[in-house]
């Protein structure tokens, strides 16, 4: 697609498609009191119901694994798309048509236009599955599947089709469906002929292409007859909805167990696929006549979290052709955050054809991780080098030390130093663990420019306090009735805004004693504070969710957006102003607490205009603090 979605279009999308009725597709929710839905939380396992939403605010949260958002960030954690992907899919929910800015308004490329394109391949698909069940033609198909183990049940399962031998067979029948010679051209089910559009693909099997969200946007297509003088397969051509680059044969069947299991099989083929989801291997995924790249990793690691146990086991032909695709892979190795593994059947065969030799053990047996991608890769350069001298074991170390200093593992990586030692025959293990280390010093110093600027103090010392930071001391308990009042005051500014300005935006950070609690602060500080929660209600949370600086603070945000205020009663202004007066009075007295020690610190000795200075200062917060107390929030 091109550029990014006009805002004015996400915010339609946010406010059309209400987030209850999305998420209630997906689990069941009920009534949690104050306007606000719980139920069973669909990111974690839990007994009891600990994920909320409140559709008046337009959020959710998990209060047991902390994940929350808006209606976008659920499609997109639910189904595994990015963002785009998950606007494009409520924005067709909604029937509404959306812009795409890069170099200003492209009507050629409107969300109408991608809804035609995706329901011409929709259709195109069934079409293909009906004449592989039912035409005579097609059982020169029907008996290519069946010679590699998959019955008809298999074909409807994958959405398996044919293409007739005619020239416009499909074309003709998309037109009879409304669709304009313009349309199917576009799409790339068909390609200009001497009298007009003629079918692109035409005596083939027909593997339709789904992208993650299971819209077929393109197909695959092998030939069946030796008269077909094109090639072994053919794609369907990059397109408005379709790059092949970006698309993933079988992810809409894997991602669920992708997701659950932390684990991915990339094949090589479309019936590779089949053969391992046959097999019980429903993590299989293949790529459609491309290398996998940088774009097939994003959509893995989307599927995966980063998750560090999370594994990768690419399969591919032992021939030299699968030797060189194992190395393009390893090339990109260190953009996972998971362990990557190479499985190659002992005699060279792919899963389809272990499938039918072996049978269905065979094909899980043969995606058990074995050897690491790294191992392959090294001993596939150490094969090519005469370790029989000292300049071909020196010449081996060269191209192979740098890939050991690459593996992300420190153990790891001195235990493969001395693997790599034994390979090239080098008896001072030391010396190669030494370079390897040395190496991987290199490559750390000229990857790290200094440190990352600060963009809030705050924040950063929120992200020490989560679980996920190296221990400082005792964890911070934000449920601790010290910060009570803080998270009171920071859910009225975010929920009820209007009680709250415009003395809330008078208040500091340092105010706020709670480091996450401050991180807030200074998020609603930035997206306009309180008062733009009153001026614009409809855009507040937001913009306050985007102003976080990092996902902690924007999932403390969320959190503090739909948790429920705790008054039994009608929340009003003068419960308000309760929280106001005492988050200021408790900082009014810690302040009043430093200059006392200040002034005892100074003493008789100190100088008097600082002495002064600081006694002045002292007598005119005792003075505030006493009238907080007797005319409470009007002295605000």
């Amino acid at each position: 697609m091109a550029g990014r979605i006009n805002d004015e279009d996400v915010k339609a999308v946010r406010d059309a498609v209400p987030i209850d009725a999305v998420v209630s597709e997906y689990l069941q929710l009920r009534n949690a009191g104050g306007g606000n839905l719980k139920g069973l939380c669909p990111f974690h396992d839990e007994k009891s119901p600990s994920f909320q939403v409140s559709p008046s605010k337009g959020f959710f949260h998990c209060f047991g694994c902390q994940e929350g958002g808006d209606t976008i960030t659920f499609v997109m954690k639910i189904d595994h798309l990015s963002f785009s992907e998950a606007v494009e899919r409520l924005a067709g929910q909604a029937g509404i048509t959306l812009r795409y800015e890069e170099g200003g308004y492209n009507p050629s490329h409107q969300r109408g236009e991608r809804i035609r394109l995706v329901e011409a391949h929709k259709i195109a698909a069934e079409w293909y599955a009906e004449q592989l069940a039912t035409s005579p033609e097609a059982d020169t198909g029907r008996v290519f599947l069946a010679e590699r183990g998959f019955d008809q049940a298999a074909a409807v399962h994958f959405g398996v089709g044919y293409s007739p031998q005619g020239w416009d067979h499909l074309t003709r029948y998309l037109r009879g469906k409304g669709f304009t010679d313009k349309e199917i051209l576009l799409s790339g089910l068909a390609q200009e002929g001497r009298r007009g559009p003629i079918d692109r693909f035409r005596g083939r099997l027909m593997w339709p292409i789904r992208d993650i969200g299971g819209e077929v946007v393109g197909f695959g297509a092998r030939k069946l007859y030796e008269a077909d003088n094109g090639p072994k397969y053919l794609n369907t051509p990059d397109t408005a909805i379709y790059r092949k680059s970006q698309v993933l044969y079988g992810i809409d069947l894997a991602k669920k167990d992708i997701a659950k299991s932390s684990r991915a099989v990339v094949v090589e083929g479309y019936t590779d696929v089949m053969a391992c989801h046959l097999a019980g291997v429903t993590t299989a995924i293949a790529t459609c006549g491309t290398a996998f790249g940088g774009e097939h990793i994003k959509i893995l690691r989307r599927l995966l979290m980063d998750n560090g146990s999370a594994r990768v086991i690419f399969t591919f032909d032992g021939d030299a052709a699968g030797q060189k695709a194992a190395l393009r892979a390893f090339e990109d190795d260190q953009k996972f955050a998971a362990e990557t593994y190479i499985a190659i059947a002992p005699d060279g065969m792919d899963p389809c054809d272990l499938r039918l030799a072996k049978g269905d053990e065979a094909v899980a047996d043969l995606v058990e991780p074995r050897t690491p991608l790294f191992e392959f890769a090294l001993r596939q350069i150490v094969a090519r080098y005469d370790l029989d001298t000292p300049a071909g074991r020196a010449a081996a170390l060269d191209e192979a030390a740098p890939i050991v200093a690459r593996i992300k593992n420190s153990g790891a990586q001195h235990e493969v130093a001395v693997q790599l030692a034994g390979m090239l025959g080098i008896l001072d293990t030391q010396f190669v663990v030494k370079r390897v280390a040395q190496l991987a010093r290199w490559a750390r110093d000229r990857g790290g420019k200094g440190p990352a600027p600060d963009r809030h103090q705050a924040s950063q010392q929120y992200a020490s306090a989560q679980p996920s930071a190296a221990p400082r001391g005792p964890a911070l308990n934000l449920r601790n009735p010290v910060y009570a009042t803080e998270r009171e005051l920071l859910k009225l500014a975010l929920q009820r805004p209007e009680l709250v300005s415009p003395a809330f935006d008078a208040y500091g950070a340092d105010e706020f004693t709670a480091p996450p609690y401050a991180a807030v602060r200074l998020a609603i500080q930035d997206a306009g504070g309180a008062e733009l929660g009153v001026a614009a209600p409809q855009d507040y949370l937001v913009k306050v969710r985007e102003a976080a600086p990092d996902d902690a603070v924007r999932a403390m945000v969320t959190e503090l957006a739909v948790e429920a205020i705790m008054l039994r009663r009608a929340v009003d202004e003068p419960y308000a102003g309760a929280q106001l007066v005492t988050v200021r009075r408790r900082a009014v007295e810690r302040r009043i607490r430093d200059i006392t020690g200040q002034l005892t610190r100074l003493g008789t000795q100190g100088d008097p205009a600082q002495l002064a200075a600081v006694q002045n200062e002292l007598w005119v917060l005792q003075q505030y603090d006493q009238t907080l107390r007797e005319h409470g929030a009007a002295a605000l």
